[in-house]
């Protein structure tokens, strides 16, 4: 059984895989910025007092967080030899943005590249510690192709990437793995406004989850660098 971090895990993608990895028996360290959104689930804090959870704040634009987080972490769990990212955030920034749309561009970067850059940073020492460590990073195809005008989104998506691949590179050595998934549309609340593609035909949560915990078991040497999700044809990618 595995220690992990997971972001973004009070809603959407991060939710689910919390969900499907806690019923499987791991140590989980979830990391939200507002626990109301676990009340009356199975990730509630209030009612879950197994000594292997742990809920904690967790802002993405905090750096000191992501530190307080970690050390919580290594101090309840005594390791940690996973990380599952997906926090993130949307927004419809196009190439020729407005002026009072650079703050959206900046809060882009800080929270979809440079949050689970920090939080990596400070999970380093200890997925090390393992040889046979996880980082699962939630992408987007966005990070492997600019589809339409989002500008600002398939940036940071692109950077992203970008950091995936220097991860494995500098963790593979300490038998670090990285995966970046790489889904299209998924039906989640970041897509509730996307009414030109059925929900139903869209990529679901419970798929992510079923994928990150067949990655779990996956040994070092058969562990995919990158997995895109089509639930549509994609032609130049």
């Amino acid at each position: 059984m595995r220690k992990i971090l997971i972001s973004g895990a009070s809603r959407g993608i991060g939710k689910a895989i919390a969900l499907k990895l806690l019923k499987e028996g791991h140590s989980l360290s979830l990391g939200v910025r507002e626990r109301e959104d676990l009340v009356n689930t199975l990730l509630d804090p209030k009612t879950n007092n197994s000594e292997k959870f742990l809920v904690h704040t967790y802002d993405a634009n905090d750096q000191d967080s992501s530190k307080k987080w970690v050390e919580k972490t290594v101090e309840t769990f005594k390791n940690i030899d996973t990380v599952i990212h997906c926090a993130g955030i949307f927004k419809r920034t196009n190439l020729l943005f407005n002026d009072n749309e650079m703050k959206d561009i900046e809060d882009l970067w800080k929270v979809n590249v440079m949050g689970p850059w920090i939080l990596t940073k400070y999970a380093w020492k200890y997925l090390s510690l393992s040889n046979s460590a996880r980082i699962i990073m939630l992408v987007s195809m966005s990070g492997k192709r600019s589809k339409g005008n989002l500008a600002s989104y398939s940036m940071s998506k692109f950077a992203l990437m970008s950091l995936c691949q220097t991860m494995r590179n500098e963790g593979w050595e300490k038998g670090i793995r990285v995966t970046a998934i790489c889904p299209g549309w998924v039906n989640t609340d970041m897509a509730k406004e996307v009414n030109h593609f059925p929900k139903k035909d869209m990529i679901q949560s419970n798929d992510i989850a079923n994928i990150c915990s067949n990655l779990l078991d996956l040994p070092n040497s058969s562990v995919p660098f990158e997995i895109a999700l089509n639930c549509q044809l994609e032609t130049n990618i």
